[in-house]
């Protein structure tokens, strides 16, 4: 009983339910080892009363937690002494100061003197944001207390607005994995040059409110023995952006190369004119590596040109507005380039990043530093450059980044911020009907602890960064702000267990920063859902994501039947598909089972698999025909294609996102869950329906995407659309995914 106590008190789960009413007890030793990453030694009936006994003393004697969190109409619940004075200091400096506060504010109920009602009004009058002569704008202040006794303390007090701002229309956009996006200018793979491309063209010829990007975060990087990881989703930092994105020709100083240095560019360019070739019409796969051999050594002779003034004070000022974040991320960079991208065998003193010896490092590798430093923020411009020309083309969103889940644990921001990482965990998710091992990511997640005790500094820091170009973001796994399924290092998936998070602190820097940058959050929240969360995430606002296929109605009783368009939740994005499921045309012809079968992946025979997709897209073919929306009958593929954006057309959804490679009949999924080299995830670029790979040049001419994207243009205009009462239904279907 005492070990479960500590557990609960730290958050850790000590059971969990794999469907309703089955419960599955966490061992023991699991319980031990998660804790233990939580600096908490619970290995022994002594250790596990002492550390209860340290967790009441410190609870006693805390007189401020380390963050406090607010939002209007909801005051934070302290236990002050009578008498407290409260102060605090905005971001901007300013003072604010309060009390003494009226009486004491326990969890437990009110004092006898009603000091508990006294001091609620008084907390909730500062916190009711700007409405009130004593509010406190949204931001990240710090709150102050001093008893009377003399005691002080101070937290991190975020201030956050209730709700994340929401599209300001009704909207379609592209779904688009970057590198797959190749045009006659590409060097092997889709860079930022071709996104502001496509964001000018889509918003202006097509009517596209926004664009949804895999994510642009920094690889970790590869070496002869291992070349990079091609997932954007395991990166090596999410805090900024990979350069291999970079379009080399639209740097300012390249235009000023020096005759020497121009015909060794030259040279390059050549040789990415021939690994685009060998990608467009050779049906060779994105090759990451070979592209940046190529950039970087085009990049370093480019930084030979000296910086204009205004460019020089322009790279100075994100230099001092990125502060110790980009310095430690250059400092990887570096000290990689060095010892390889495995920070944990670097000689030591190297291994902390806080160290006198990285110090030193950090001073004899100063021109490497600013070598990628200057990557950063030439990244920086371009991603600014590409989000204004989704503007400036009308888009009423703009660019959509993507969040992974977390990071690379070889990786910067692991190396960087390595106090906020649960060392030896790693994320996952735990048995399903769909995966009966369970999943590890090999992910370290965050300590929410540590969070805590920096304010959740890391996490603002990351959000601010994600958020600086941006109309919206995507949070991948966004369940993951209320829980993780953590495993303990050399054990099964199976033998991990939960996490839990403060949501409402998680959720409150979530609306805080999307506030600052006016951004809509949309997160992905297909798998296994915890009860309550999807409607405590639509309460703020994020909204959720919708994928055709998986929205069956389960209330009915009897065989779930798909869902009606009009019972579909408004606060969501709407697909057809995404990047880890098969394309549209693929689904239809249930090629992706045959896929399936060949890499040996099916968990059934694929007779009974054929027969099973056939009923279920059979299922929705007959309701696109009820509805009208497949007047050309079935059995064109192009035309059940349209019907299906038709469909999500109809439902109220604010933003409906059509996935690029269904415009032109990609039968390829981009990523095959449960593969590594027996499919090419992430390396392959959009192809038609014969599989022939197609420029960005081919698509904007491709008469099939025009016929498709007529239909859909045509249906999102404001005259067209639907007057759906909105729901929160929908999603249920999705929870037969696996996380």
């Amino acid at each position: 009983m005492g070990r479960a106590r500590l557990a609960e008190l730290h958050g850790v789960a000590t059971s969990y339910e794999p469907a309703p009413g089955r419960t599955v007890r966490v061992p023991e030793d699991t319980v031990i080892a998660v804790l233990a990453a939580l600096g908490v030694d619970a290995s022994t009936p002594r250790s596990v009363s002492e550390a209860l006994d340290r967790h009441d003393r410190r609870r006693r004697d805390l007189l401020l937690p380390p963050c406090v969190v607010a939002r209007p109409g909801r005051a934070p619940r302290l236990s002050l002494p009578e008498g407290t004075v409260l102060r605090v200091r905005t971001e901007d400096g300013a003072p604010h100061a309060w009390g003494p506060a009226a009486g004491v504010l326990r969890a437990d109920g009110p004092t006898p003197d009603g000091g508990l009602k006294d001091a609620a009004v008084a907390l909730e009058a500062a916190f009711n944001g700007s409405d009130g002569p004593d509010g406190l704008p949204p931001g990240a202040h710090t709150l102050t207390a001093e008893a009377p006794d003399g005691r002080r303390a101070a937290a991190t007090l975020i201030v956050a607005p209730d709700r994340m701002p929401l599209p300001p229309v009704r909207s379609h956009g592209f779904l688009v994995q970057l590198y797959s996006l190749l045009s006659a200018r590409s060097w092997g793979m889709g860079d930022l040059g071709d996104l502001a491309d496509l964001a000018a063209w889509s918003g202006r010829a097509l009517g596209a409110g926004f664009l949804q990007l895999n994510p642009l975060h920094a690889a970790l990087p590869g070496t002869p023995a291992a070349p990079t990881d091609p997932s954007p989703y395991r990166p090596s930092s999410r805090r900024f952006p990979d350069p291999v994105h970079l379009r080399v020709e639209d740097v300012p100083e390249y235009a000023h190369l020096p005759g020497v240095a121009r015909e060794r560019v030259d040279q390059l360019l050549e040789a990415a004119a021939r690994l685009r070739t060998s990608v467009l019409r050779d049906g060779a796969l994105i090759d990451r590596d070979a592209v940046w051999v190529l950039k970087r050594e085009a990049l370093e002779l480019v930084r030979t040109v000296p910086l204009s003034p205004g460019r020089r004070a322009a790279y100075c000022d994100f230099l001092a507005e990125r502060g110790r974040s980009l310095e430690d991320h250059a400092l990887w960079c570096a000290l990689a380039e060095t010892h390889g991208p495995e920070w944990r065998t670097w000689p030591d003193g190297l291994t902390d990043p806080r160290s006198a010896g990285t110090a030193r490092a950090r001073g004899e590798h100063l021109d490497r530093v600013d070598f990628h430093c200057w990557l950063a923020w030439l990244t920086d411009v371009q991603l600014a450059a590409a989000q204004r020309a989704a503007c400036d083309a009308g888009m009423a969103v703009g660019l959509v980044h993507d969040l992974a889940v977390g990071v690379h644990p070889s990786g910067a921001d692991a190396w960087a911020l390595r106090d906020v990482f649960a060392s030896g965990m790693s994320i996952g998710a735990p048995p399903d009907a769909f995966n009966s091992r369970g999943q590890d990511w090999g992910l370290p997640p965050w300590r929410p602890d540590a969070l805590a005790a920096t304010g959740y500094a890391p996490y603002r820091d990351l959000l601010r960064g994600l958020l600086r170009h941006a109309g919206a973001l995507r949070i991948d796994h966004v369940m993951g702000l209320f829980r993780l399924w953590w495993v303990p290092e050399g054990r099964e998936p199976a033998e991990g267990c939960y996490v839990r998070y403060d949501a409402e602190a998680m959720l409150g820097v979530l609306a805080l920063e999307a506030h600052r940058a006016g951004a809509v959050v949309v997160g992905e929240d297909l798998g296994t859902v915890e009860p309550g969360v999807r409607e405590a995430l639509a309460a703020r606002g994020v909204l959720g994501t919708s994928v055709m296929w998986f929205e069956r109605d389960y209330d009915g009783g009897g065989p779930a039947r798909p869902l009606a368009p009009e019972e579909w939740r408004a606060d969501c994005l709407a697909t057809a598909t995404t990047h880890d499921l098969p394309s549209t045309a693929a689904r239809l012809t249930g090629d992706h089972i045959e896929l399936r079968h060949r890499l040996g992946l099916l968990t059934r025979p694929p007779a009974q698999e054929r027969a099973a997709e056939a009923v279920e897209v059979a299922e929705w073919l007959a309701l696109l025909g009820r509805l009208g929306l497949l007047p050309e009958g079935p059995g064109d593929e192009e035309a059940a294609i349209k019907a299906v954006h038709r469909f999500l057309l109809r439902t109220p959804a604010r933003m409906v996102g059509v996935w690029l490679p269904d415009t032109v009949g990609d039968r390829r999924p981009q990523n095959l869950p449960g593969t590594w080299n027996e499919y090419p995830n992430w390396r392959l670029p959009i192809a038609d329906a014969r599989g022939r790979a197609v420029s960005l040049e081919e698509l904007v001419a491709s008469p099939r995407l025009h016929a498709l994207m007529a239909e859909v243009a045509r249906l999102t205009s404001p005259s067209a659309s639907p007057e759906a009462t909105p729901r929160t239904r929908g999603a249920g279907a999705s929870d037969r995914l696996s996380p």
